[in-house]
């Protein structure tokens, strides 16, 4: 653990209804551009504690705090504008819209909040993400005519847009051989290294572990049968 903590969980507790399912962290401390993996069994809350952090969902207990903000403590638009401006999510199952091409998939996050403006450095960049995790091709097709891979590259390209502080990556690995899974884990560890950020992912990978500063093993959060 470094000097400055950038996320603070503290006394945090959730629970779906009478789906069985508590998630209890007294307290969760990551560090300002540390890399955390997040192992644990399906159900086990995993998924759950990246939307805490990014404000998706807000506990019923406890805060969620990244860089002194109390993200839970914000409103439902004021949440929204915080991780569109601050934090790039790479969602488990994409999140794309099949009737934009992907380069408008890519450049989404600039066209729904006023924070954000699209220039021609931000066309630049996304041009440049693309080339770099190969889908410079298929900039003017549909999502919906790209294989798995290709629409895990382009979420990784939107998630990476705003060069963030934070970035959240729920199983940015999982559709991917191996020989992509590398490129990919190379790519968030440099985009974060150039913009000292911090990376938490969620990931089965244990052959990937070795390359995070820490290993957190959720299922000690999760006091009950999840889901």
């Amino acid at each position: 653990m470094g000097d400055f903590c950038l996320i603070n969980i503290d006394s945090l507790e959730l629970s779906y209804g009478n789906s069985g399912f508590r998630l209890s962290i007294p307290q969760l401390k990551i560090d300002d551009a540390e890399k955390v993996a997040v192992i644990g069994p399906s159900g086990s809350g995993k998924t759950t504690l990246l939307r805490l952090i990014s404000g998706i969902i807000v506990p019923q207990k406890g805060h969620v705090s990244i860089d002194g903000t109390i993200v839970s403590r914000l409103s439902d638009t004021q949440r929204r504008d915080y991780r569109i401006t601050n934090i790039g999510f790479i969602f488990q199952d994409f999140e794309l819209l099949d009737y934009l091409n992907v380069e408008d998939n890519i450049l989404h996050p600039y066209r729904i909040t006023q924070a954000l403006k699209i220039d021609a450095q931000v066309r630049t960049r996304a041009s440049e993400l693309a080339l770099e995790l190969g889908i410079q091709n298929k900039m003017k097709r549909l999502t919906n005519t790209l294989s798995q891979g290709e629409k895990q590259r382009t979420a990784i390209c939107r998630a990476m847009m705003i060069s963030p502080k934070l970035v959240l990556a729920d199983e940015a690995t999982g559709n991917l051989d191996p020989s992509n899974k590398t490129k990919i884990l190379d790519t968030l560890f440099r985009s974060a290294d150039s913009n000292k950020a911090t990376l938490i992912a969620v990931t089965h990978d244990h052959e990937l572990l070795d390359r995070f500063d820490r290993v957190i093993d959720f299922k000690q959060y999760c006091e009950a049968e999840a889901v």
